[in-house]
């Protein structure tokens, strides 16, 4: 990102804040957005309201604490806002919260609400109650949304699918596109653990090409942290 001169958003988690917070201090330090990815990586509809809410709020003091920014965004654990846990986007707003990017418009067995606006919106929470959601990126296919915001589709999908399909929201579309990537998806020397089949191709597949990928996908297009945008 610095050899690029490109600024992101960092979703962190508060535990690991906690045990390393001079990763946060040198994320902020480079100019990115902190922002919540939840404490211990929850899944969202599987916590109480007050366990959801006691999360948020330990976790937004944490990095506030040790990022010196003000925490404004939150991206659930697996994307794990859907209808079911849809109540905590309310959650977020009252807790000081301005934006979620956890909702994905495709159909998932773990996440997704398939239906959702592919696009930046502003939810209404009642009230005179706002949100803002960026919603993990999409293309529309025969009726159908198709994953192409990052993670294991960028790395096991062609990259020149992935850079017609981010190209196309932009200019045809004209619309800004959300990617996303975990850090270790550009570490090809990580400990491999003993795991199924589909969930080796999932986790493991492509990782040595990732970075080349991420520097190609950087170098054709602007990027701002969420806030920004």
């Amino acid at each position: 990102f610095s050899s690029l001169n490109i600024k992101a958003t960092f979703f962190v988690l508060g535990w690991i804040a906690e045990k390393v917070p001079s990763v946060v201090k040198e994320i902020a330090s480079k100019g990115h957005e902190i922002a919540s990815h939840g404490y211990h990586h929850q899944l969202v509809y599987n916590l109480t309201d007050n366990e959801f809410i006691n999360d948020i709020k330990k976790t937004k003091k944490l990095l506030e604490q040790i990022s010196g920014q003000e925490v404004i965004g939150y991206r659930a654990p697996s994307y794990s806002i859907t209808k079911k846990s849809f109540w905590a986007l309310s959650a977020l707003y009252e807790n000081g919260y301005c934006y979620d990017s956890s909702i994905f418009p495709i159909h998932h067995h773990r996440y997704g609400i398939p239906e959702f606006c592919r696009f930046p919106t502003t939810i209404n929470l009642g009230n005179g109650k706002i949100i803002k959601e960026y919603p993990i990126s999409t293309v529309r296919f025969l009726n159908k949304n198709f994953p192409v915001g990052g993670g294991a589709y960028a790395r096991l999908f062609p990259l020149q699918f992935t850079l017609r399909a981010l190209n196309y929201i932009n200019t045809r579309e004209h619309q800004p596109f959300v990617f996303y990537f975990h850090p270790w998806e550009i570490d090809p020397d990580q400990p491999k653990m003993k795991c199924g089949l589909f969930t080796r191709l999932r986790h493991y597949g492509n990782i040595g090409r990732m970075e080349n990928k991420l520097k190609k996908i950087c170098g054709k297009f602007k990027f701002s942290p969420l806030k920004e945008l």
